[in-house]
């Protein structure tokens, strides 16, 4: 009963999130919902997720963003061993990115 409820709490938050449309409602959201402490968590994780994938290395990433190695070390085991979010944010950012080069060149 208990990992029922857990998952729809989960699958509540992700509709939740699904709904937002801006960076100022993420903002405003994220904020509500985390404290300081696990909202900065998560966003060092996503920046030495990427720095991961740029091929940077333990002691770059701990000087740049004063992540623990502890910490580098778990994202990079789920960038090789999880279930690919981190690589599914990547593509989509650089195609993102690519998109918006393009329709710059035209404009």
């Amino acid at each position: 009963m208990k990992e029922e409820r857990l998952k729809n709490d989960m699958d509540a938050l992700f509709e939740a999130v699904l709904t937002l449309r801006t960076k100022e409602e993420c903002y405003a959201f994220f904020r509500d919902l985390c404290t300081y402490q696990e909202l900065n968590a998560l966003s060092q994780r996503l920046q030495v997720a990427k720095m991961l994938h740029a091929g940077k290395v333990f002691h770059e990433i701990v000087e740049e963003t004063g992540a623990s190695t502890a910490t580098i070390s778990r994202v990079n085991r789920t960038i090789k061993d999880g279930c690919n979010g981190y690589q599914l944010i990547f593509d989509r950012v650089c195609d993102t990115l690519a998109g918006k080069g393009d329709s710059d060149e035209t404009t």
